[in-house]
């Protein structure tokens, strides 16, 4: 058992009030109604169009990535953090890595694109930087308690 700390359900509430809602939201959307203007201002800013069939594809590659590995994994990781359960740290460490690992390719990838549209404030932060933070505390935090660490 590795009881939660305040710092756990701060993580927690944020993935799951936060970042969760957003981010099925916008999935459910590429993954459905993947050229539909709707999809295209909240990927991409308003008024903006996907700028070849490649960029298209994988915004819908990953909605289903997502919907298929991340959401679950952090749902479930995350209940199992609260009931403090060993395996609740090692699927919010999965889902903690693929937060960073697919957010900074995109990080880079459509910042060119992206960055003029939304601003820098709205781009380092709720565009693509809060889930590389999200991601990167996670895994740090995890790493950390599964070895013995409490805060």
């Amino acid at each position: 058992m590795i009881a939660p700390t305040l710092i756990t359900w701060v993580l927690v509430i944020f993935g799951l009030a936060l970042l969760f809602p957003l981010l099925v939201y916008v999935q459910i959307l590429v993954v459905t109604a993947p050229n539909s203007r709707k999809t295209q201002d909240l990927w991409l800013g308003k008024g903006e169009k996907w700028r070849d069939k490649t960029q298209s594809e994988y915004a819908y590659g990953a909605g289903w990535a997502d919907l298929i590995c991340w959401v679950p994994l952090g749902l479930a990781g995350s209940i199992g953090v609260l009931l403090a359960q060993p395996w609740g740290y090692g699927m919010w460490l999965a889902s903690g890595a693929i937060a960073v690992y697919i957010n900074i390719i995109y990080w880079f990838s459509e910042r060119q694109y992206i960055l003029p549209a939304r601003g820098a404030l709205a781009y380092y932060t709720y565009e693509w930087g809060l889930w590389v933070y999200w991601g990167v505390a996670v895994v740090v935090y995890t790493v950390l308690r599964l070895a013995g660490l409490t805060f």
